[in-house]
């Protein structure tokens, strides 16, 4: 090979590389939302039915067509032209491929730490070695074949590399463990001995549902007489609450550590870390059985928060896993007599020191029964009955979590950020209470596992009634219908369309002043 022909073969698989990248961009974010595990990551990539692998197939045929179309149409030219020629396709339709995806913002936008950026740049050059390679094997191929014809078509199999990119990304990601994962681990330590370090109260909270917004109230509650330090967001990961101890400091009495967990083991890694003396579990529901199996399994794991703190709150379905200094609900402390509309939600709070009623501006059962979870917490820290009142005279709902908002005369019931079987039942009853029509938007409920047809049959059964049903994608929808439909549910009113965007089209043709919609489940972009 000529010196020209070795910089045009190591330049274009250079450009050629980092245009596959960028095509890709949207697998690495993917990657992300799965902790960056690649066994599930590739397993989300090659189930059924999966628009990321069909949109890479439409790729590398539209690849291999169009460059061996140019190929032939300009041979005319010169083997060798023709052959420069075939490249610009190949270019086209990477930009229109990287146009068209980012058209579509992703529901769980990619956050740019510096592990992304890191597996982003190794990705990126492991694709171009890739297409370096690739370029010089089909080159020393067509020289060796000594056929025009074969030069002429030797970038045609460059069509196989989309098909390539997800095993490539999972491969690179493998790789960079042997440094992210000592570069987490000190950086968790270091959150570690920080947390050890502190004088403050660590409180953990856990649960299949709920955490997030019970760590919320909590935080608004305990200020009323503690300096507060919650973990922000869902940051319930080591790396996340390590993120949280590491940048924002532990200058308080009270810290609220939100604690996660997919699989058997996240939550005993947890305590490890942030050695919490008191705990909250707020409830236990088939919600990431996919994971973990079963049901009892789950229950298992968020108990091991029960077992390693000296004294602990518990939902109503965990009454089991705590010793003497458990408090209760339903037997030690409790949200009785509520009182559901779309405005906010009033009941009486019930405590070991007393009963007095309460009015909060967040909607459905499971929110008063998470201000009773917030408040108990605080009474176990020694806050009075007037402390806890004023302290809940300051919640504030939560963004995504069956949050209100109105445009246009329509009211819309916003629960898009997750979803379980105990959420969905609560929301749907607040949806119920709405005087005009009434619409939902789900995709169904995920990582129930084995428990996904029964429950999101249940679901289905759950929306009969209610004047638009509209079921969003392929993944669960099937069993939503057929539940849905088994319960004697109107199939005219029944929609399903393969995205939000098809089902906003839908509302924005429909929906009418005085209309209630829920939005109850946005998946994240794996599902």
């Amino acid at each position: 090979m000529s010196l020209p022909t070795i910089l045009s073969i190591v330049f274009g698989g250079i450009l050629a590389g980092y245009a596959f990248v960028m095509c890709t961009v949207r697998l690495a974010a993917i990657l992300q939302q799965e902790g960056y595990a690649g066994g599930a990551f590739l397993r989300w990539y090659y189930r059924g039915r999966n628009i990321e692998r069909k949109k890479a197939s439409l790729h590398a045929v539209a690849i291999a067509l169009l460059t061996a179309l140019f190929s032939v149409c300009f041979s005319f030219l010169g083997y060798k032209l023709a052959n420069l020629i075939s490249i610009l396709p190949f270019v086209g339709i990477c930009v229109l491929y990287c146009y068209a995806e980012g058209r579509h913002a992703l529901k769980v936008p990619a956050k740019p730490t510096a592990r992304a950026v890191r597996l982003i740049v190794a990705y990126g050059v492991v694709m171009s070695a890739l297409c370096v390679g690739l370029g010089f094997a089909l080159t020393a191929v067509s020289m060796a074949a000594n056929a025009n014809w074969v030069y002429l078509l030797r970038y045609v199999p460059f069509a196989v590399v989309p098909l390539l990119c997800p095993p490539v990304l999972a491969l690179t990601n493998a790789c960079m463990k042997a440094y992210e994962v000592p570069h987490t681990n000190r950086f968790i330590r270091r959150a570690s001995a920080a947390l050890a370090a502190s004088g403050a109260v660590k409180v953990g909270i856990t649960g299949s549902f709920g955490k997030t917004s019970v760590k919320n109230f909590a935080a608004v509650i305990l200020s009323e007489k503690f300096k507060v330090i919650a973990t922000p967001a869902s940051y319930n990961t080591p790396a996340g609450i390590a993120r949280a101890v590491n940048e924002g400091g532990l200058d308080c009495e009270v810290f609220l550590a939100e604690m996660g967990a997919r699989r058997r083991g996240d939550i005993a890694q947890l305590c490890d870390m942030v050695c919490p003396t008191v705990g909250v579990v707020t409830g236990v529901c088939a919600q990431h059985t996919e994971t973990f199996g079963s049901l009892e399994a789950v229950k298992e794991e968020k108990g091991v928060l029960a077992t390693r703190t000296e004294k602990c709150v518990l939902g109503r379905s965990c009454a089991d896993m705590g010793g003497g200094n458990a408090l209760v609900m339903g037997r030690d402390f409790g949200a009785e007599d509520i009182r559901l509309s779309l405005d906010g939600t009033q009941f009486t709070l019930r405590l070991p020191s007393g009963s007095f009623p309460v009015s909060v501006p967040v909607l459905g059962r499971h929110a008063a029964e998470d201000v009773a979870l917030a408040a108990a917490l605080a009474f176990l820290l020694g806050m009075t009955p007037e402390e806890i009142a004023a302290g809940i005279a300051g919640i504030l709902p939560v963004p995504h979590r069956l949050e209100r908002k109105d445009a246009n005369g329509v009211v819309i019931l916003d629960d898009a950020y997750n979803c379980n079987e105990e959420g969905a039942k609560n929301a749907v009853e607040v949806l119920r209470l709405a005087a005009g029509r009434k619409f939902v938007v789900t995709p169904g409920i995920v990582e129930l596992g084995q428990l996904e047809e029964a429950v999101n049959g249940a679901l289905g059964a759950a929306l009969v009634g209610l004047d638009r049903v509209i079921l969003v994608g392929e993944t669960l929808v099937l069993d939503v219908r057929n539940g849905y439909l088994a319960a004697g549910g109107a199939e005219e009113k029944l929609s399903v369309v393969p995205s939000l965007e098809r089902a906003q089209e839908l509302l924005a043709r429909e929906l009418a002043a005085g209309d209630c919609v829920l939005f109850l489940n946005d998946l994240p972009d794996k599902y």
